[in-house]
């Protein structure tokens, strides 16, 4: 069976892990097999189904494949990464809550409580008894149900911790072979299914770019920067270390006076504010951006959701944004703070 995406044209196999490989120049209805992939260019997608099921992609198939694109990368050094990154129960729980299948199903109930409370709330009034009354619900419902819904859209256009960030590990490695990988999720029939995307993307310009780009910010608008900056931040929960005497103190207070009496308590933990992008060089902090927003730009890549590119982009024969681009009119942008992290 074959059909095509946003990216290209792409042969895909009966089963829900098959691996999906194109080749195409973005442009939408276009198909062009070259000898060197392109910036932004979609090389693979491996796909999963999100059920109990299935537990993993298929990395033996996935290797093999990225052996025969010329990647030389250890299965082991990444296999383990991108388990612990998306395929945790918890975070394919988290997908399954945000994917587009839940987001209609919710659309709807939304939408049929509300209709049903402000017609009852009209029957009460003497005008509620005429036909005009039902069509007035019917709009003003339909009305706050696409603007709940373009409300969501826009948030799905915002990093996520839970996904995008998760990914930083994976996109770290790759990223030195010239991949970048994000993750979405799509229906197929009834399922829904999770789609990992490996983009071709080189980096060495848009480090070079986005370097400057930073550098020029800490001569003039340093505060905006690490304004910015400090919004990209993740809370970790982390194990209380005290001071070595005082916890001797503590242990001698609450030692049992029966020695038969075992004393289990359970470790102390704290949250503690980690900061993504800490202070540095500007040419560390184009690294740490580039690898933490790879996700994302994949993931809006892939989906149509960039925004439209400006000149001098580093992606050839593109209309969309190459990531210094984005991370730059985005992330980096002091006069508005367009990306607020979920």
């Amino acid at each position: 069976m074959a059909h095509k995406s946003q990216a290209g044209g792409i042969e895909k196999n009966g089963s829900l892990s098959s691996i999906l490989y194109c080749k195409s120049d973005l442009k939408e209805g276009s198909l062009q097999w070259v000898k060197e992939p392109l910036n932004g260019q979609v090389l693979m997608v491996l796909n999963m189904a999100n059920n109990c099921s299935a537990t993993s992609f298929d990395v033996e198939l996935c290797a093999e494949k990225l052996k025969s694109l010329g990647v030389q990368v250890a299965a082991d050094q990444w296999s383990r990464l991108i388990q612990d990154a998306v395929l945790k129960p918890e975070v394919r729980r988290y997908m399954l809550y945000n994917s587009r299948a839940f987001q209609i199903a919710i659309a709807v109930v939304f939408y049929m409580s509300l209709w049903t409370n402000i017609y009852s709330t009209v029957q009460l009034c003497s005008f509620g008894r005429y036909w005009e009354a039902s069509v007035l619900v019917t709009l003003a419902a339909v009305a706050v149900t696409v603007v709940v819904i373009l409300v969501i859209d826009r948030r799905q256009r915002k990093i996520n911790m839970n996904t995008d960030v998760r990914l930083a590990a994976v996109n770290e490695i790759f990223i030195k072979h010239g991949l970048i990988l994000g993750i979405t999720d799509a229906l197929d029939g009834p399922h829904n299914i999770l789609q990992l995307w490996f983009v071709h993307f080189r980096p060495e310009r848009c480090l070079q770019s986005l370097s400057a780009h930073i550098m020029d910010l800490q001569r003039t608008r340093e505060s905006g920067l690490r304004h910015s900056l400090d919004q990209l931040c993740v809370v970790m929960e982390v194990a209380f270390q005290p001071d070595p005497g005082t916890e001797e103190e503590a242990l001698r207070e609450e030692s049992p006076l029966l020695s038969s009496v075992n004393l289990n308590k359970e470790p102390v933990t704290c949250n503690e504010l980690l900061h993504l992008v800490p202070e540095g060089p500007p040419e560390v902090m184009a690294q740490q951006l580039l690898v933490i927003f790879s996700g994302c730009y994949v993931r809006l890549l892939v989906t149509g959701r960039l925004p439209r590119a400006v000149a001098g982009g580093h992606l050839e024969h593109s209309s969309v944004p190459c990531p210094c681009q984005f991370i730059e009119t985005t992330v980096l942008n002091t006069h508005q703070s367009w990306f607020t992290g979920r």
